[in-house]
C-alpha cells in the first residue's frame, strides 16, 4: 500500500480512483489495486441494484463506490418530480433544431419534432428524492465511497455516509467551492480542472490543485484526488507533487476493452488529439467537455438556440443522441459523424485500446518512473 491518505481511507493499494459507467471497469480497476466508482445518475434504482449485485459477485471483496449527481441549482429542484411539466417547458424550436441537425446528416427523425418525457430519467435522478432512492440501493452493498457532482452534497447524504462507514467525496472546480465542501464535512475533494471530460469548470488542473490545497488548509487538510486530463501515471505524480493524495480519472477508461462506449466512439477517441474536445452546454445545460462533432458544432453556431438550463437540455439532447448512437453502431455514416461522448483533453494521449487492469498497471509503472526522474533532479 502506498503512503497516501486515500489508500488508507479506501483500503486500496494505489490511490487511483476510476469513475466509469461500466461495471466491468469498476471490477477490473479495484482488483488491480485502485478503486472503481460506478456512475449511477443514468440508472433506475432497479438497474443499479442489478449492477451492484453483479459487482459484488465479481470483485472478490475489493473496495468500490458509487457516484450520483445532485446539482445545487436546477429547474424544478425543490418541486415534486413531474416529467410532463418539464416537457411543457421546452419550446418547439428546440425539438425542430435537434431534428434538423439529424436530417442534415441523412437521419429521418420525425418523432423528434414532438416534445415528450424522453430523457427525463436524468432529471428524476438529480433531484433529492431520486438521488436518495439510488443511495438507498447503494448502501445495501459494501461500498467504500459515494461521490457527488455539481455542488455541496446535501446534509442527509453526508450523514448517510457516516451512518454506513462510507467516505463522501465531492467534485469541484474552484477554490471557493472547495472551502464550502470542507466546511460541510466532505471526506475527499475531487478537484477537477477544465481539462476533464463531462462537467467541468474553467480553471486548469495545473493551477487548481495547488490553489485548492493552499486554500483549504485553514479549514482542514482534507485529501485531494486530482482530476482533469489525467490519463498517465506521470501526470498523477505531478498532481501529487502539487498537493493531491491521488487521482480520479474518467476519460482513460473509455477506450479500454471493457468500456461501455460504442466501438465507433472508441475509434474516434483513439484517433482524436487534445484539441478535438469542446466545453459546451449543449448536452446537459451546464458546461461539460465532450468530443467535437457536427452535433456539438451545430449547437455552437450563431443560429442555434441557447441551451436550456438543466434538466431541460438533457431532455432535448439525449433522445436525439440515443438515436444517433444506435444508427452509428449499425454503420450509418451520417450518424457516425454526429456521434459524440464526454471525454477530457487527455484524449490526445489515449491512443490504444487495452484492458482496464493494464491501464492501472501502466499508471503504476509510469508513476514510479516519474518519481525516479524527480529524484534524479535533487540527488
Amino acid at each position: 500500500m502506498m503512503n497516501s491518505k486515500i489508500c488508507e481511507m479506501l483500503d486500496i493499494e494505489f490511490p487511483l480512483v476510476a469513475f466509469t459507467h461500466c461495471r466491468d471497469v469498476v471490477v477490473a480497476v479495484s482488483k488491480a489495486g485502485g478503486c472503481g466508482v460506478l456512475g449511477a445518475v443514468g440508472m433506475s434504482p432497479e438497474q443499479l441494484e442489478k449492477e451492484l449485485k453483479w459487482i459484488d459477485e465479481h470483485i472478490d471483496g475489493k473496495p468500490y463506490g458509487v457516484d450520483v449527481l445532485i446539482p445545487n441549482k436546477m429547474v424544478g429542484k425543490d418541486e415534486k418530480f413531474d416529467a410532463d411539466k418539464l416537457a411543457k417547458m421546452i419550446p418547439q424550436e428546440y425539438a425542430d433544431f435537434r431534428t434538423d441537425v439529424l436530417e442534415n446528416h441523412g437521419i429521418e427523425a420525425p418523432e423528434l419534432r414532438e416534445i415528450d418525457t424522453g430523457g427525463s430519467g436524468f432529471a428524476q435522478n438529480t433531484q433529492s428524492d431520486g438521488a436518495k432512492a439510488l443511495l438507498d440501493v447503494a448502501f445495501k452493498h459494501p461500498i467504500k465511497i459515494i461521490a457527488n457532482a455539481l455542488g455541496v452534497p446535501p446534509d442527509w447524504m453526508i450523514q448517510m455516509g457516516k451512518d454506513n462507514d462510507c467516505k463522501v467525496a465531492a467534485l469541484l472546480g474552484t477554490a471557493e467551492h472547495a472551502i464550502n465542501q470542507v466546511k460541510a464535512g466532505v471526506d475527499i475533494l475531487v478537484v477537477s480542472g477544465t481539462e476533464a471530460g463531462g462537467h467541468c469548470g474553467s480553471v486548469s488542473t495545473m493551477v487548481l490543485i495547488p490553489e485548492v490545497h493552499q486554500a483549504i488548509q485553514p479549514y482542514g487538510d482534507v485529501p485531494i484526488l486530482a482530476a482533469g486530463g489525467i490519463v498517465t501515471g506521470k501526470q498523477m505524480a505531478a498532481a501529487m507533487a502539487m498537493g493531491a493524495s491521488g487521482a480520479w480519472c474518467g476519460s482513460v477508461w473509455l477506450t479500454t476493452i471493457e468500456s461501455e462506449v460504442e466501438p465507433v466512439i472508441k475509434e474516434k477517441m483513439v484517433a482524436a488529439n487534445s484539441s478535438q474536445t469542446v466545453r459546451s452546454r449543449s448536452r446537459t445545460g451546464k458546461h461539460s467537455r465532450q468530443l467535437v462533432t457536427p452535433w456539438t458544432q451545430a449547437w455552437e453556431a450563431d443560429s442555434a438556440p441557447e441551451p436550456l438550463p438543466m434538466p431541460l437540455q438533457p431532455m432535448v439532447a439525449e433522445p436525439a443522441l440515443q438515436k444517433v448512437n444506435k444508427l452509428a453502431a449499425g454503420g450509418h455514416e451520417g450518424a457516425k459523424d454526429l456521434a459524440t461522448y464526454w471525454v477530457g483533453q487527455g484524449v490526445g494521449l489515449m491512443n490504444q485500446s487495452i484492458s482496464a487492469s493494464d491501464v492501472v498497471q501502466e499508471f503504476k509503472e509510469d508513476f514510479i518512473n516519474a518519481f525516479e526522474r524527480l529524484n534524479n533532479f535533487v540527488s
